[in-house]
């Protein structure tokens, strides 16, 4: 299974990145929504997207939106990754086409749990 990470701290991307790679995914990165789109235009091959809220030049919300508008990316599970914890802002963003919300910090229980929940565990995690 594949993964985009997009977030505009590469720390953070990294973190969420090798989680995702513990339980199997493939992973690339991306700083924000205009270099996960331009990702996404070369090969839009992923099952699952990690959105950050906050960030430079296309925010996370806009980004979920454009994917939403694209009738190609509509199959990729988007998962809010964010400090945004507003109960209007996961409403927002769920609203958008997000799949699911997580809210830093997270334990990487939190993480698989939502995969879990999304059906996004790579088979040897639900072995």
């Amino acid at each position: 299974m594949r993964a985009l990470v997009i977030d505009d701290s590469r720390t953070m991307r990294r973190i969420v990145s090798r989680l995702l790679q513990d339980l199997g995914y493939t992973t690339d990165e991306a700083a924000d929504g205009a270099e996960a789109i331009a990702l996404l235009e070369a090969d839009n091959d992923y099952d699952l997207a990690c959105v950050d809220w906050n960030m430079p030049v296309v925010d996370g919300l806009t980004f979920v939106y454009a994917v939403r508008q694209r009738r190609e990316w509509r199959r990729i599970t988007l998962m809010m990754v964010t400090t945004e914890s507003e109960h209007e802002q996961i409403v927002r963003a769920l609203a958008a086409g997000a799949h699911e919300y997580l809210i830093k910090p997270f334990t990487p229980d939190a993480l698989r749990g939502k995969l879990d929940l999304l059906g996004l565990l790579p088979a040897r995690e639900n072995a």
